[in-house]
C-alpha cells in the first residue's frame, strides 16, 4: 500500500471508509458505525484523542506516521481483525476500557440500561454490585461509575481477563471500590450477596458461532459459546442467583436470542423483559423472590 495521494488525517478516514464498505466488512453497530471505525483506527492508530477537533484532520503525516496507519488499516481490511483488537481499546457507556483478543468485545445492551440505573425494578440504590463473567470488567466497571457509593465484584473464571479487569480498574482508579475474583459462575463466590447482579454469560450454540462474521471470531471461543444450544450458562445463572441476591436484589441478565426459549421453558415466570435499541440480544430481569420461584420449579 502506497501513499496513493493521502496526505491528512481526513484523506486516511475518507479513505479508509470506501475501502471497509467495498470489502463489506463487518462492524458491531451496523453500518451506521463505518465512519466511527475508520475514525478511531486512524487517529486511534497515531495516539490521537477520539475527540480531537475536526481542524487537525486537515494536518499531514509524517512519513512515519504513513506507515503505522496504512499498517493498521491494512490488518482490518486483509485480516478482519476487529479495531478494538487492533487499538487495544474501546469505548463503552462513555468510559474507556483496555481489551485484548483474550476477553470479549462488549456490546451489550446493558451499555443503555446501567445508565437507566435499571428503574423501575432496581428499587434501592446498590451498595453490592456483582459483574459475572466479568471479561474486561466494562459491566461492572460500568455500574461503578453509575452507582458511586456501591463497592463492585469482577467475577470471572479466566484468569488473563481478570488481569484485564484489573488494569481498567486501576485506570478508572477505583481501587479502593472494585475488585476481581476468580469464580466459575458463583462457586468460589461463597456466602456472598449482591443487590444488583449484571451478567452476560456465553449464550452462543456452536452452529451460531461458526455463521459469525470473520471479525467476531477473533473472541475467546469459552467466551460466546454454552452448551445446550447456548442455554447453559444462562441456566446455571437463573439457578444460582437467588443464593447471592439479597431480599431485594435484582438479576439483570442479558440471554441474545433465547427470549423465546426461555419464555417457553418456564412459563410459570413473569421474567421482566428490559426495553433497548439492540437487536437479537434480549436483557432480562428478575427480583430475588422470582429468583428463587425460578429455582423451585427448574
Amino acid at each position: 500500500m502506497s501513499n496513493l495521494g493521502l496526505a491528512t488525517l481526513r484523506d486516511y478516514i475518507r479513505w479508509a471508509v470506501s475501502q471497509f464498505s467495498r470489502e463489506q466488512l463487518f462492524f458491531q453497530g451496523g453500518e451506521e458505525s463505518l465512519f466511527e471505525d475508520a475514525r478511531a483506527l486512524v487517529l486511534g492508530s497515531l495516539y490521537l484523542p477520539d475527540a480531537l477537533h475536526d481542524k487537525y484532520l486537515d494536518c499531514n503525516l509524517h512519513v512515519d506516521e504513513h506507515v503505522i496507519v496504512q499498517t493498521i488499516l491494512r490488518k482490518r481490511i486483509e485480516q478482519r481483525i476487529p479495531s478494538a483488537y487492533l487499538l487495544g481499546q474501546l469505548w463503552f457507556a462513555g468510559l474507556s476500557f483496555k481489551i485484548d483478543p483474550y476477553v470479549v468485545i462488549p456490546h451489550s445492551p446493558l451499555e443503555e440500561l446501567i445508565p437507566q440505573q435499571f428503574a423501575p425494578w432496581l428499587i434501592h440504590t446498590p451498595q453490592r454490585i456483582l459483574d459475572l463473567y466479568a471479561g474486561s470488567g466494562c459491566l461492572g466497571l460500568t455500574c461503578a461509575v453509575q452507582f458511586p457509593d456501591a463497592q463492585v465484584v469482577l467475577a470471572d473464571r479466566s484468569t488473563t481477563g481478570l488481569e484485564i479487569a484489573a488494569e481498567n480498574i486501576a485506570i478508572h482508579r477505583l481501587e479502593d471500590r472494585v475488585s476481581v475474583q476468580y469464580s466459575d459462575v458463583f462457586t468460589q463466590l461463597d456466602d456472598q450477596r449482591f443487590d444488583l447482579i449484571v451478567c452476560q454469560p456465553p449464550y452462543m450454540s456452536v452452529e451460531q458461532w461458526t455463521q459469525l462474521p470473520r471479525e467476531m471470531q477473533y473472541e475467546p471461543q469459552d467466551s460466546r459459546i454454552a452448551k445446550n444450544g447456548g442455554l447453559e450458562a444462562i441456566q446455571l445463572v437463573l439457578e444460582q442467583a437467588c443464593e447471592h441476591l439479597t431480599d431485594n436484589g435484582l438479576l439483570v441478565l442479558e440471554v441474545g436470542p433465547h427470549r423465546a426459549r426461555l419464555a417457553a421453558l418456564y412459563p410459570e415466570i413473569d421474567f421482566i423483559w428490559l426495553e433497548h435499541s439492540y437487536l437479537d440480544r434480549d436483557v432480562l430481569a428478575l427480583t430475588a423472590q422470582q429468583c428463587a420461584a425460578y429455582r423451585s420449579i427448574s
